[in-house]
């Protein structure tokens, strides 16, 4: 599982003395741990799928590009960098992410089975879209592909 391959690469990290893998993999380790205590509390199984912990290492990556962003706006390259690091470390993770190629080819694919009437339907074409992409492709790109294709 995922899970455990991150847990051994912190004890990697802390023998190999790499001090920033080792905080960005305990900060992941903790939303993991975080999501754990919310299933939990929700009364369901509290182990994780590879897929939730695919889920949480996005969110995080996201979270690193956001605050990339505005440290390059505000001028703190050495904190943009740290963060771009983070997110190196981060992607090792996920699997490869589609091209818009293969996005297009997706899209395509959906428009045939939803078979939208226009912009009223773009929701639930974009849920189709997303949900064969299983989180390798940029919803941005998608939106803007699905916007292509129904306008």
């Amino acid at each position: 599982m995922l899970k455990e391959k991150i847990n051994s690469d912190i004890i990697q990290a802390l023998k190999n003395k790499e001090e920033l893998k080792v905080s960005t993999l305990r900060l992941l380790s903790s939303a993991m741990h975080n999501r754990e205590i919310e299933k939990k509390g929700k009364g369901g199984e509290t182990a994780l799928s590879d897929d939730e912990v695919l889920e949480i290492i996005r969110k995080e990556v996201k979270k690193r590009r956001e605050a990339i962003e505005f440290y390059t706006k505000g001028g703190r390259a050495d904190s943009a960098e740290k963060e771009l690091a983070e997110v190196g470390f981060l992607d090792g993770y996920l699997p490869k992410g589609l091209d818009e190629s293969e996005v297009r080819k997706i899209v395509d694919e959906a428009f045939l089975r939803v078979k939208p009437a226009g912009e009223k339907d773009f929701g639930k074409f974009m849920g189709e879209v997303m949900k064969v992409a299983k989180g390798r492709a940029d919803s941005a790109l998608v939106s803007k592909l699905v916007k292509e294709k129904l306008g």
